[in-house]
């Protein structure tokens, strides 16, 4: 298709947003891209790297090889999500140790809203569409409840964990970041970037590559012979992710990182979440959460010597995700 510059600028700018989304554990760059409009296009550009494209590229030189890469569309893309990134992630880190609330508040309501955006795709509603809707959500909060491993460094691992994460990334619902999580590489990871390790950022970067060119030749399948069936279960994996990224949490068993033990959190403190006691201690390093629940504003008040729980605060950044997800869906629906 042809683009002018400032169309690119845009699909850079939806990078920025992927990437901004995909530095924070929970939340999915691929909504933002199913969002924006150019989820498709993604999946489809990526699928189609293969070695036909080489063969282009000796027989008929760079110009036709970009071409047929859809090699702009994929720079502009890639330079917006690795600048957002990198730079975001410790941003992130940032808010969510000291502004907790606010930040799942946010990414709450940008992810309520995403929910209606991505099912209205879905153009007929039949018994099957309705059944890959429950199994895509029950999966996705099955997948959010999952205990965290312990930190691994392993370079092979480091691979892997790449691997399983970018399909995750691409997956609308699905937090690769979240995912590094569960797989205790996520630390690992935030690590490498501020410390620009470039070793282990290669490692988990080649796992992405072989991880994103198998999915989604895969996503591309499934979207050309089960498009409504697809989507169903996409807009399930929203839904369900909804309770990783409730703002209000009480912790429920924790592991101490020097030990690796894992304990219950009442044993630790009489606070009643790990997020407020590193707050009000300034030390984000000493135990990591395993398992927690959510609960009502109210209760995560009570449950924390009774803190402010920034009910009406948390209700605007709700506003706020969901304005986002407008204007994105604008911008999408206008190129």
């Amino acid at each position: 298709m042809q683009r002018r510059l400032s169309d690119y600028f845009i699909i850079a700018l939806k990078g920025v947003a992927m990437g901004a989304a995909d530095a924070v554990p929970g939340v999915s760059g691929g909504t933002i891209a199913f969002i924006s409009g150019i989820y498709e296009e993604l999946i489809t550009t990526i699928s189609n790297i293969n070695l036909s494209l080489f063969k282009t590229l000796k027989n008929h030189g760079f110009k036709a090889f970009w071409k047929q890469a859809n090699g702009n569309f994929i720079l502009a893309l890639l330079t917006g999500i690795i600048i957002s990134f990198i730079s975001f992630m410790r941003l992130a880190k940032y808010l969510i140790e000291y502004h907790p609330v606010l930040i799942w508040s946010f990414f709450f309501g940008l992810i309520v809203v995403s929910i209606y955006f991505v099912g209205k795709q879905i153009t007929q509603w039949k018994a099957t569409t309705f059944a890959a809707l429950i199994i895509g959500a029950i999966s996705a909060y099955y997948i959010t409840g999952l205990p965290a491993l312990a930190g691994n460094s392993h370079p092979l691992y480091l691979l892997f964990a790449g691997a399983i994460a970018i399909c995750a990334m691409i997956l609308p619902g699905i937090s690769g970041s979240f995912i590094l999580v569960i797989l205790g590489a996520y630390k690992t990871l935030s690590d490498a970037f501020y410390d620009f390790n470039l070793k282990k950022i290669g490692l988990f970067a080649l796992g992405a590559v072989i991880g994103l060119l198998s999915f989604s030749r895969i996503l591309k399948w499934l979207f050309n012979n089960y498009k409504n069936t697809t989507l169903a279960v996409l807009t399930g994996f929203i839904f369900g992710s909804l309770n990783k990224v409730w703002p209000w949490k009480k912790t429920m068993t924790v592991m101490a990182d020097q030990s690796g033990e894992v304990v219950y959190f009442s044993t630790v403190s009489n606070l009643g979440t790990l997020s407020v006691l590193q707050k009000s201690t300034d030390d984000f390093e000493s135990y990591k959460t395993i398992i927690e629940n959510s609960v009502f504003p109210i209760e995560y008040s009570e449950i924390n010597n009774h803190i402010d729980p920034q009910t009406l605060p948390a209700i605007g950044f709700m506003i706020a995700g969901f304005l986002t997800i407008f204007i994105l869906e604008k911008i999408g629906t206008r190129e």
